[in-house]
């Protein structure tokens, strides 16, 4: 089995797609960064729209934007890799056009930008694995990858923590930062479409074992939608127990968020490639055993008469973003193993579907569980978590191939 047992810069870099479409991740991460965290404030302070109806134009813009997920595959098995890289942040730059030329007032213009946002967010996961999938092979791609959430996470964390310090300007700073992430995003679209990188469309000889139809992988696309509900442990959950139930100060969830997005930063790498020397299905089925320990964690330390309070939910939450970190070095890693290379878009196309459908619906079934108690929320996440991880260990494939690829 292919192990990487160094990280070359360089190599990675080129790896990655090269330093033009390196630079274009930055600033792509960064724009978003600006505005994604805080669109609902957008709504609510420049727009003047109520609360609720821009909670449910955001979350109908990233539902509706799943839609196009079939679309993006076909035309990623097309061939097409860096253009539609460079169309998914363009349609971003229309999202934010559109939203800055909204009237105050009227939410269904909100609504189509939010629409573009949601669109863009959705295509770019799928576009950007099919692009390195395309430069890079074997494990040498799962580091790729690994490379390529660090870099986002820190130019989300980045932009954030700017966008945080200019909202003492209320409605003009987030008019602004509104203008500085449609430039990004422009900027980004540019310098992606630049690379100018296309894969000749696979056709497999008649009778090749290649030329068969894409995996249907069952277990590993529903056992995804439990797992990415970890994305918003750190965003959600946490903030919600922290400060409702345990009435700690809104510092502890922050700093819980800052550390979550170092660790991510710092670890995802040198962790993907510790981890190279196994079976990615293996690795996938230990992340989710990890986060399942994490959950049973934050059980223990939220329960009535557990007395730890919010100093022990925060070192727990480094065994939970432990977890997130080898679940995203290992998912998409492994659905590009998978998958043959004439059906690659529409394999990761149906994986993005499955982490889009978890990241809609992890904050209703948060907040709805949240109310019932630890047992309810950490319990059951727990229990969910580790059906899942059976799901993705008991699934078959040729494992013995995948180390090879």
């Amino acid at each position: 089995m292919e192990t990487v047992t160094t990280i070359r810069p360089r190599a990675l870099v080129r790896a990655s797609g090269g330093p033009r479409y390196a630079v274009a991740l930055a600033v792509d991460a960064l724009g978003t960064g600006l505005l994604r965290p805080f669109l609902l404030l957008y709504g609510v302070m420049v727009l003047r729209l109520s609360a609720p109806a821009t909670g449910i134009a955001m979350t109908a813009g990233i539902v509706v934007g799943l839609v196009c997920m079939p679309a993006v595959g076909r035309w990623l098995d097309r061939g097409a890799r860096s253009t539609v890289v460079a169309a998914s942040m363009l349609v971003r730059a229309l999202g934010v056009a559109l939203l800055l030329a909204t009237p105050a007032g009227h939410v269904w213009p909100f609504a189509a930008a939010a629409l573009l946002l949601g669109v863009g967010n959705q295509a770019w996961p799928a576009a950007h694995a099919a692009l390195v999938a395309t430069v890079a092979h074997g494990r040498e791609r799962d580091t790729a990858l690994a490379a390529g959430r660090a870099l986002r996470n820190a130019g989300l964390g980045v932009g954030a923590l700017l966008a945080t310090a200019c909202l003492a300007g209320g409605a003009t700073a987030l008019r602004a930062m509104a203008v500085a992430t449609g430039i990004a995003y422009l900027t980004a679209a540019a310098l992606a479409w630049s690379v100018r990188l296309r894969a000749r469309p696979a056709v497999a000889p008649e009778g090749d074992a290649a030329a068969g139809p894409a995996p249907r992988m069952r277990g590993l696309l529903a056992a995804n939608v439990v797992y990415v509900f970890c994305l918003n442990v750190p965003e959600i959950a946490l903030p919600l127990v922290l400060v409702t139930q345990l009435h700690a100060s809104p510092v502890w969830p922050a700093a819980v968020f800052v550390a979550n997005t170092v660790l991510v930063v710092t670890l995802q790498v040198p962790v993907t490639v510790l981890l190279s020397r196994f079976p990615r299905r293996n690795v996938l089925a230990l992340a989710g055993v990890l986060l399942a320990v994490s959950y049973l964690g934050f059980l223990a330390a939220t329960s009535p008469g557990g007395g730890w309070g919010a100093p022990a939910v925060a070192a727990v939450s480094v065994v939970c973003t432990l977890g997130e970190i080898v679940y995203a070095g290992s998912a998409t890693a492994l659905v590009t193993a998978l998958a043959p290379a004439h059906a690659l878009g529409r394999v990761l196309a149906r994986f993005e579907l499955s982490t889009g459908f978890g990241l809609a619906v992890s904050p209703a079934v948060i907040t709805a569980l949240a109310p019932h108690g630890p047992t309810a929320l950490w319990g059951g996440l727990a229990g969910a978590t580790l059906l899942s991880a059976s799901a993705v260990a008991a699934e078959k494939d040729d494992d013995a191939g995948l180390g090879r690829r």
